[in-house]
């Protein structure tokens, strides 16, 4: 079902919802750590071919996180530019101890 989303406002609810495991969020968070550590490496050596790298280690991590455990296909596919952003929002919730309580607001999720 492909839903239309106005604003990332509207759109990261439903992201979250698709985050709803911790392991793959973990995964998430592991990837998106690992990319800014890259970007700094390939900064700081001047090896930028290094930033080739970035897409595959942020979308692998996230990927595997949404196949093995969420068991979903990752907004990526629908919603590029908003699934990027919700990963460093996410990430950002994490560290600041705001995400428990979004998770909390969310929607039962409907059985399957």
């Amino acid at each position: 079902m492909n839903k239309h989303f106005g604003s990332f406002d509207e759109f990261y609810p439903f992201y979250l919802g698709e985050h709803r495991n911790r392991r793959c969020r973990l995964l998430h968070y592991i990837g998106s750590v690992l990319v800014l550590l890259m970007a700094g490496i390939a900064v700081t050596s001047g090896n930028y071919l290094l930033l080739l790298t970035l897409p595959l280690i942020g979308y692998g991590f996230a990927w595997a996180g949404h196949f093995g455990f969420e068991k979903n296909r990752p907004a990526t596919f629908q919603y590029p530019f908003y699934s990027l952003l919700g990963d460093w929002v996410m990430l950002k919730d994490a560290v600041t101890g705001e995400l428990d309580a979004k998770l909390k607001q969310l929607q039962p999720q409907p059985r399957r």
